[in-house]
């Protein structure tokens, strides 16, 4: 099969390009002709704030690049993770100019939500889904406190639902997860065309019989992740005296608050971890008894840090809410507790520590699951399945 992957990086790396790198290297492994085509957030400093917001809606240069490639290379499918916002929705009519199927990868709620995370001011907000023009969102400015290019987002999102992108020139869409599926289609995107496929884990690190000897945490240090909530559930633990180590890797806009409090209030357990490479987390999680998932709202589209976890023999301690609660099961795979509420998790991670055994079963049931359908084969399975249903629908159109 011949494939064209279509992905605009950020500028600060994330899940989302990950996966794309990992299911292009899988496809390849697999024998597949895979072809790429790629822009970067670096481009955007070369360019006007009002070219960058116009180009949201069309990017004549992704037009063309993209039917050069289709035309040289003539894929049996298009598959496009991330089109925000140098690629732009043009990259799917290139793909019906060539009658070639397009199938849009959802990592993001950015049709739904300007701002792409379902969060205003640190609380969740869902007052854009299903909205065809998210006009509270352009009220409170929500992507980065701009009026121009908040309301960017919202028209190119409402302009290309009017004449028919979402539902007639795109063949498909993946989304990772039952509740994100369940959420695009309330918003108006055609059930019959949202596919389920998970992300995967690309390289089975291996189940790890170590009990670990500290509680981890993996992320972006936004306040969307719950970093706050993580450092206020340390203190809890510590006026209780209770002493849990933990460690935490990632940065992000967070990390100077978090290392203010963690001064004021002594949290002599808790220590900050440079960048490393992928084996470099693992073993890092094998090191560790649990994994610490606090995130909020609705931000979370997979959460392939859980996963990652699971396949280490980790159990996972999650908000209770959204995809969170769709992948951890309390008392199964890891533990839940009530979505911000420091208390409450300093609460679920103090039992978790003095309870080691039963945390090791909850570790091994992950493990299970992951294996059960988060493995690179398992995913790869899943993906060739979408891509020959949309091959073969496209073909009988012809």
């Amino acid at each position: 099969m011949k494939i064209l992957v279509c992905h605009n990086f950020y500028q600060q790396s994330g899940g989302e390009d990950r996966v794309f790198q990992d299911e292009v290297n899988v496809l390849k492994s697999k024998g597949h002709e895979v072809f790429t085509y790629t822009r970067h957030n670096d481009d955007l400093a070369k360019v006007s704030r009002f070219a960058a917001a116009v180009g949201l809606f069309w990017s004549q240069r992704t037009y063309k690049e993209v039917l050069r490639l289709i035309r040289e290379h003539r894929p049996d499918i298009v598959q496009v993770h991330n089109f925000f916002p140098l690629i732009s929705p043009s990259v799917f009519y290139a793909a019906r100019t060539e009658h070639v199927p397009v199938v849009l990868t959802f990592h993001n709620p950015r049709l739904m939500c300007p701002s792409g995370n379902f969060m205003r001011k640190g609380d969740l907000c869902i007052a854009c889904l299903g909205r065809r023009f998210a006009w509270p969102g352009v009220y409170h400015r929500c992507y980065r406190a701009s009026f121009l290019f908040t309301c960017g987002i919202a028209l190119m999102s409402f302009w290309h639902r009017w004449i028919g992108t979402w539902d007639r020139v795109l063949s498909g869409y993946i989304a990772s997860t039952n509740f994100y599926r369940d959420l695009f289609i309330r918003h108006g995107i055609p059930a019959e065309k949202v596919h389920i496929k998970p992300h995967m884990v690309a390289d089975d690190p291996g189940l790890s019989h170590v009990q670990g000897a500290y509680a981890l945490f993996v992320g972006r240090l936004d306040p969307e992740k719950g970093a706050m909530t993580l450092i206020e559930a340390w203190k809890v633990l510590k006026d209780q005296g209770v002493a849990v180590p933990l460690k935490i890797l990632g940065d992000g806009q967070m990390r100077q608050a978090m290392e203010k409090l963690i001064l004021q209030h002594q949290l002599k357990d808790v220590s900050f971890l440079p960048r490393m490479s992928r084996q470099g987390l693992f073993d890092l999680m094998k090191g560790s008894r649990f994994l610490v998932w606090p995130s909020k709202g609705y931000y979370e589209t997979f959460g392939l840090v859980a996963f990652e976890a699971y396949a280490c023999g980790r159990p996972v301690i999650a908000s209770n809410i959204g995809v969170l609660a769709e992948h951890v099961k309390d008392h199964e795979t890891g533990l839940d507790f009530i979505p911000g509420d420091a208390t409450d998790l300093a609460r679920k991670v103090a039992w978790a520590w003095e309870h080691p055994e039963e945390m090791r079963q909850m570790g091994l049931a992950g493990r299970k699951f992951y294996e059960q359908g988060y493995t690179a084969q398992a995913v790869y399975e899943r993906l060739i399945r979408i891509y020959q249903q949309l091959i073969d629908t496209q073909g009988q159109k012809l």
